[in-house]
């Protein structure tokens, strides 16, 4: 069998940390967030000034209060998902053509014969 060259595990294979993953889904959150912030400012001022078009601009920004938190949260706890192990699949066992399987068949497995009758 002929053995497979080595290949080093390279650093920038790996994934990022579990700090960085949460660090990262908690500035997006609160980005998030912010922006649902804004949409109720917008909203205050539109309905206090009377916008042109408040029919049209309110239900927009209602749409993204309601939305954006869900949003927030769905991101927020979503992980990248797991990797299959990097030297699982570099080396995996190849089966050979020219071996013949170590199971035997019908006819060459011995069997025992149990009759009912003595």
């Amino acid at each position: 069998m002929k053995r497979q060259a080595y290949r080093p595990i390279l650093i920038t294979d790996a994934s990022r940390s579990q700090d960085d993953q949460l660090t990262s889904r908690q500035r997006r959150y609160v980005a998030m967030m912010g922006v649902r912030v804004a949409c109720v400012i917008v909203g205050a001022i539109l309905v206090g000034t009377r916008a042109p078009l408040l029919w049209l601009w309110l239900p927009l920004v209602a749409l993204g209060m309601v939305l954006i938190p869900w949003l927030a949260v769905l991101l927020a706890n979503d992980r990248p998902p797991k990797e299959q192990h990097r030297l699982a699949s570099r080396y995996r066992a190849q089966p050979a053509a020219d071996v013949p399987p170590r199971s035997l068949t019908t006819e060459e497995a011995p069997h025992k014969v149990i009759d009912a009758e003595p």
